[in-house]
């Protein structure tokens, strides 16, 4: 969970690209804790948003140390305490289990060579025996796809064509939250918030909100966040940029492909609550004075 919670480090994704990595990495057995450690920091943990959110609060140091740690604790509370709540197979949806012997793209498993000739319901006729000695040493799925080491060329069509099916897989989603978005910037005042932000905690809670209805990457969500200096205490600030890359409203749907719903709930609850807890402490340490 430590290790997965500060992976994008180096394998950096946005919170869009992360569901569908996990949901490979959760197929190869990757356990409970760690997806999801992965999944909640991989979107704040890396260099691309070090880099944006250092470009969008002019290079200010202690924002970008606020943002990388509080994600990476939230990555790692959550991830541990949903892994003591939810084994692998509760958590995840079934057609997420980890498959007992190796398969191919085509999503059939390989099969141990049988004595005789074979017949799969998806090809016409009988397969004959040899069939299953001449490719991948022994073992076929009977797909009618080469399953020997690929050359360069096969791999990267590979590659692509796995990308083609996670961005069809969760394309339909992002045009939801960009709509949803787009009537967020369109309808919300931002001097709206300005009355809220002598309260303490409730200025938070309204940018946590305002992050779920934006539904921005994590990779540029820093510009919009930087846009409230002057209007929110930089504690409400953090709220918004920590609780966008775990929790809004395209994700709440992408989260479906990979969890059970009650998994779901648990884990939102986790999420707002961490987030909110962080904030909560900023504001007792620093205060709610505008920066």
């Amino acid at each position: 969970v430590f290790i997965a919670a500060g992976l994008g480090l180096v394998f950096p994704v946005c919170e869009c690209a992360v569901v569908p990595v996990v949901r490979r990495l959760t197929r190869k057995g990757l356990p409970a804790g760690a997806a999801i450690a992965y999944l909640l920091g991989g979107p704040i943990v890396n260099p691309i948003v070090v880099a944006s959110t250092a470009l969008a609060y002019k290079f200010d140091g202690l924002i970008v140390l606020l943002r990388l740690g509080g994600g990476y604790l939230i990555a790692v509370v959550v991830g541990l305490g949903m892994s003591r709540l939810f084994h692998a197979d509760q958590a995840f949806r079934a057609d997420l289990r980890p498959s007992e012997t190796p398969s191919c793209h085509c999503s059939q498993s390989l099969l141990a060579p049988p004595e005789g000739d074979v017949r799969f319901p998806n090809l016409a006729g009988a397969i004959p025996l040899p069939f299953f000695h001449e490719k991948n040493d022994g073992f076929s799925c009977g797909c009618g796809h080469d399953h020997e080491d690929a050359a360069l060329g096969g791999k990267l069509a590979a590659a692509c064509r796995h990308a083609a099916d996670d961005f069809l897989s969760v394309g339909h989603f992002l045009v939801i939250g960009a709509f949803i978005a787009a009537l967020a910037q369109t309808y919300i005042d931002r001097k709206f918030f300005l009355g809220f932000a002598g309260y303490f905690g409730l200025p938070s809670i309204l940018m946590m909100a305002l992050a779920i209805l934006l539904n921005l990457c994590s990779e540029a969500d820093a510009f919009i966040a930087a846009s409230f200096r002057g209007l929110m205490p930089i504690p409400a600030q953090m709220a918004f940029l920590l609780t966008g890359p775990m929790f809004d409203l395209k994700l709440l749907l992408m989260y479906q492909s990979l969890f059970r719903k009650r998994t779901i709930a648990v884990l939102s609850v986790f999420i707002l609550v961490a987030v909110l807890a962080v904030a909560l402490f900023l504001e007792l340490v620093m205060g709610a004075a505008l920066p």
